[in-house]
């Protein structure tokens, strides 16, 4: 559907689906100012949800209001058999962070069901370099630890950080940044119901944000009354493999 103007606002994207679970499809937009329509950074970011059976229209302003590539996703993610409204906006920054809610209509009852804020507060993490060429990473949420072996890292990185014998020269700190991805994600136990869970994806930074070890993936699926973590785990980037 074509972008309209009216004072500088224009629909950032459209979907339709039935997201109050009366049967009928209704039509959800988001809407924002920009400065032409050939810009990418948006400001006053809103959902409007318009109710296919009476053509009323709801206007939900958004907490985090702007940013660069608002869009939508509607797609089951709390197993009810009704499509709940994703919405994500990029940060636009180095970080590559971004913004993530996710609403709930059903019975044409609004609920805010996932709020990035709210689980970058929830998930803290501790990034401490070990002797020995080793990282560590304390997901203080679930409880767990991963240690990475950076011992492949370019020789002059390590002399910064590591005396020869692999002892640290001094204690070292990295971070884990907040929600940087969160990918609907289809796995065996949801494809038979149609729904989706949710894949949440966070940067390991080490000694600057652009020194990324990795990244921590967390699953998280709705039970019944919000999104708990299935599981986490940590991935790493590959490296050239010469043979």
């Amino acid at each position: 559907m074509k972008n309209y103007q009216l004072n500088h606002t224009y629909i950032l994207d459209f979907k339709v689906g039935d997201v109050n679970g009366d049967g009928i499809i209704d039509r959800v937009y988001l809407i924002g100012n920009k400065e032409s329509e050939e810009a990418i950074f948006e400001k006053n970011i809103a959902l409007v949800i318009e109710d296919g059976l009476t053509s009323r229209r709801l206007y939900v302003p958004l907490e985090t209001n702007a940013g660069y590539g608002a869009r939508l996703f509607l797609a089951d993610f709390t197993q009810d058999k009704v499509k709940d409204i994703k919405i994500s906006i990029d940060s636009g920054g180095s970080g590559g962070l971004a913004y993530y809610y996710i609403y709930s209509l059903k019975n044409n009852i609004l609920r805010l069901i996932f709020d990035y804020e709210d689980f970058n507060q929830e998930y803290q993490y501790e990034v401490i370099y070990r002797n020995n060429y080793k990282v560590d990473v304390i997901n203080k949420k679930m409880k767990e630890i991963y240690t990475i072996d950076i011992s492949y890292r370019d020789p002059e990185y390590l002399s910064d950080i590591y005396n020869p014998d692999g002892t640290l020269k001094e204690p070292l700190m990295g971070w884990v940044n907040p929600l940087g991805g969160l990918w609907p994600v289809v796995t065996d136990r949801n494809s038979r119901r149609n729904t989706y869970d949710l894949l949440a994806i966070q940067r390991i930074a080490g000694r600057y944000n652009a020194d990324a070890l990795g990244n921590v993936q967390t699953l998280l699926t709705w039970d019944g009354t919000k999104f708990k973590p299935e599981y986490a785990e940590v991935a790493l980037f590959g490296r050239e493999y010469k043979i």
